[in-house]
């Protein structure tokens, strides 16, 4: 009813996927990302790509949202890497822990391309956010998917978590854009809407991002200040802005 024409479901696993697929269709709405399963939350697991032991676990969660994916006809999924172990030292099991999610993501680069789907690979910051989880600088994502080298793996880039560990976000989008398959704004650091007190500008980083020819969608990911339909009014006059009274891509 804002003008939206696409919209990601984080974990989309507590409905049934017609039930999904069908309210989506009559809302008049395009699934364009959703996330893998994030693994027991009652201990503490918020994804389970890169941890040890539990290989089983992320390729039957993997399995469940291709399946939902299938029935959204949603061609990304969030390929969520999990946390450290509690206890453990980061620098101690990074290499294991990137050793399993390399393995895991060669299998599901070959399952996801039997149906044509793209996975995707997000930092997210150890700062604010999530202290213990093992993906967290675009370099680190980058370095990844080149050494497991499957065009359908892709980054995607959230600005909030891209700001806060590491800046440079003009450097940074020149240099990862070519491999990024989906965008996430908010601001910087209260994560509100793009016009809220902070550190992005989001005029010039939504200009940079056209200037460089990214055509993909930028989802809003962010926690409204108050009432969310009230604080779309950054997005209002950014399409006035640009000309374009509908939402588009």
């Amino acid at each position: 009813s804002s003008g939206f024409e696409a919209a990601e479901i984080g974990w989309p696993y507590a409905e049934p996927p017609e039930a999904l697929a069908r309210a989506a269709r009559e809302a008049g709405l395009r699934v364009v990302l959703i996330n893998t399963p994030p693994g027991d939350r009652e201990k503490g697991e918020n994804g389970l790509g890169a941890v040890p032991g539990r290989q089983a676990a992320f390729r039957e969660g993997l399995e469940q949202a291709v399946l939902y994916a299938k029935a959204l006809d949603c061609s990304r999924i969030h390929l969520m890497a999990g946390r450290v172990p509690k206890g453990a030292d980061r620098a101690a099991v990074r290499s294991e822990m990137e050793i399993v999610f390399l393995e895991n993501l060669r299998h599901a680069a070959e399952v996801l391309a039997q149906e044509n789907l793209v996975g995707l690979l997000e930092p997210i910051n150890t700062r604010i956010t999530d202290p213990r989880y093992f993906l967290d600088t675009p370099q680190q994502a980058a370095a990844i998917l080149q050494k497991v080298g499957r065009p359908n793996l892709q980054l995607q880039m959230d600005l909030f978590h891209w700001q806060i560990m590491d800046g440079n976000l003009t450097g940074n989008v020149r240099e990862f854009l070519p491999i990024v398959g989906h965008v996430q704004v908010a601001q910087v650091p209260g994560r509100g809407e793009p016009d809220s007190p902070g550190e992005l500008n989001f005029s010039y980083l939504f200009q940079l991002l056209e200037d460089e020819g990214y055509t993909g969608f930028v989802g809003c990911e962010y926690q409204p200040r108050g009432d969310t339909a009230e604080g779309l009014s950054w997005l209002r006059s950014y399409w006035e802005m640009r000309g374009r009274p509908q939402a588009g891509q």
